[in-house]
């Protein structure tokens, strides 16, 4: 079996796939660069023990990190606890498809787990729209090559730095007001917050597809991703699998 782990600025994200590719166990935790390789083991050991895995059966591993402090780590832990080296995602392994950019070095591991596994499973060109610590745009072109794409700052990101640049905000919950207009501080900023985003989304997804010059199929995925599928006709696809099965497919092409 397969230990795929997606390590983001948030949260890290790890599943065990079995030999057909059907993944028996996910979890996640939040993101700290200070977590030693043993602590991500005995967190571990106690959420595959509780699925009913069996650990001797996990004998490869795939990992892609935005947070380089954490690389030594995993490694650590893959090595430690399950006596494998872990394939590094980066543009210097076979992805099965072109980095278009000026510097693909550049290029974050998440973006092309889920440039691999939108081009797999979706018809081009697609535009990937990310919902993380970061909210990105990513495109993908009809032959499946990572052509580029937009980062802006995700949603948690714009309540806190309201919060903190604000005196008289408050820290708030996200949800979807019923109303744009909002009728007191909370809810004025519960409104600017989602359906400003939603603005956003439709705004970039349109003006990408104009510059790219021609209709792009857009997916969702990332943690807030099916909040903001029902919210715009803009989103074609919520998949929010797409990191793992990308982990998943790069795997394979590298073995």
């Amino acid at each position: 079996m397969l230990l795929a782990i997606d390590s983001g600025n948030s949260n890290v994200v790890i599943a065990v796939f079995d030999d057909d590719g059907n993944v028996r166990g996910e979890w996640r935790a939040a993101t700290n660069a200070n977590r030693t390789a043993d602590e991500f083991g005995a967190w571990l050991e106690r959420l595959i023990d509780r699925d009913g895995i069996d650990r001797s059966e996990i004998d490869d591993a795939v990992l892609a990190t935005v947070v380089p402090d954490n690389l030594i780590h995993l490694q650590g832990l893959c090595r430690k606890y399950f006596g494998c080296d872990p394939l590094v995602v980066g543009p210097d392994i076979d992805l099965g498809i072109e980095i278009a950019i000026d510097n693909p070095n550049e290029a974050g591991a998440d973006r092309l787990c889920n440039a691999v596994a939108a081009h797999e499973s979706y018809e081009g060109p697609l535009l990937i729209l990310d919902f993380g610590t970061a909210t990105t745009f990513d495109v993908i072109d009809g032959n499946g090559a990572y052509r580029g794409g937009v980062i802006y700052p995700g949603i948690n990101l714009s309540l806190e730095a309201l919060h903190m640049g604000a005196a008289q905000l408050p820290r708030v919950a996200i949800r979807r007001p019923e109303k744009v207009i909002g009728t007191g501080t909370v809810s004025a900023m519960q409104s600017g917050i989602f359906w400003g985003h939603v603005s956003i989304i439709e705004g970039m997804a349109a003006r990408i597809a104009r510059e790219f010059g021609a209709s792009m199929t857009v997916i969702a995925t990332g943690g807030l991703a099916e909040l903001f599928d029902k919210a715009s006709d803009a989103i074609h696809h919520c998949d929010t699998d797409l990191t793992l099965r990308g982990l998943l497919a790069i795997h394979r092409l590298n073995n």
